[in-house]
């Protein structure tokens, strides 16, 4: 369980085309076996620790003639961003996808100092 030390909560969200592969036959669409995409996401500004990062799809468009296998996940997540990916395998085609990301964590306050 992560416990947030202050009194100040930071909410920051955002949405990423991440490919759309079916225009220039990119390898989601035209590839087969293990595929990855990663995009870097920064923050607008830093968190106090690493936050609670939440990914999900909001758009995507499978071949319906493959199986439909898809991972996505945020990696090596810091105080100044992470690392959103998305993986597939086998048969499996994507025209394109959307994912929707939000983190939630300490940020600091105006009235926040440090002595010395």
């Amino acid at each position: 369980m992560k416990k947030l030390n202050s009194h100040m909560l930071g909410i920051e969200n955002g949405s990423l085309m991440l490919f759309s592969d079916y225009q220039h036959d990119g390898v989601m669409w035209t590839g087969s076996g293990a595929r990855e995409f990663r995009k870097v996401v920064e923050f607008d500004e830093p968190f106090l620790s690493a936050p609670v990062v939440q990914i999900g799809l909001s758009m995507w468009d499978f071949d319906n003639g493959t199986n439909q296998r898809a991972d996505i996940s945020a990696e090596m997540v810091n105080t100044e961003g992470f690392a959103l990916v998305f993986r597939t395998w086998g048969d499996t085609r994507i025209a394109r996808v959307r994912a929707d990301w939000i983190a939630f964590g300490e940020v600091t306050n105006e009235d926040d100092w440090t002595l010395y």
